[in-house]
């Protein structure tokens, strides 16, 4: 199998296919920049991957290396091999322009929910209601009030995670395009995807 790079540009997003035993590397490039992450059995787009189901399994938000991603059948769609940051998010949707408009009071925004729809366009896996991806680096707290917010990532320039597709793939990642808040440090930057 050989090896694939990419270099998605800050704000964009792109789709791959992935095997059953490659390991995809999604990469931080220049640091604090949130990486929306979602995968479709590459057999019957159905089967997605699902951050509740994965929070319902691991019965924990805080995931490392060794656990795994589940998809909406409770079957393994990844395996975490290696996390530099440790610190991503399983709870929050993907951002959509209905989004920009309620907390900032913009239009017609570029989003995660587009991007995503974009390049899975070229699967033919049709545009989702709704993604709920596992928002890799995206560094959102939960106090023990129940408040939710979300700070800075912690992920520094190179950090990275890779994980070991348990069935075929349909991989699409976006580079978060929000820059009005703390989720990508106020600046949107590229992402780095290696098949390795």
């Amino acid at each position: 199998m050989n090896s694939q790079h990419w270099h998605i540009p800050a704000t964009e997003g792109l789709s791959f296919k992935l095997m059953k035993g490659q390991t995809v590397r999604i990469t931080d490039v220049e640091g604090e920049q949130v990486a929306d992450f979602v995968a479709f059995n590459a057999h019957d787009a159905k089967e997605r991957l699902d951050p509740g189901v994965t929070l319902d399994t691991v019965r924990s938000k805080n995931l490392k290396p060794g656990d795994i991603i589940y998809s909406t059948r409770y079957r393994p769609l990844f395996t975490i091999l290696s996390d530099v940051v440790g610190r991503h998010d399983l709870l929050l949707p993907a951002c959509r322009p209905e989004m920009y408009e309620v907390l900032y009071n913009k239009k017609d925004h570029v989003s995660c929910f587009h991007n995503l729809n974009q390049a899975l366009a070229q699967f033919g896996i049709p545009a989702a209601a709704q993604h709920i991806p596992f928002n890799l680096f995206m560094n959102t707290i939960v106090d023990s009030d129940g408040a939710v917010r979300v700070e800075r990532p912690l992920s520094r320039a190179g950090d990275y995670i890779e994980l070991r597709a348990e069935m075929d793939l349909i991989v699409a990642v976006s580079a978060c395009p929000c820059a009005e808040s703390a989720c990508n440090g106020y600046n949107c930057t590229p992402i780095a995807v290696d098949i390795l």
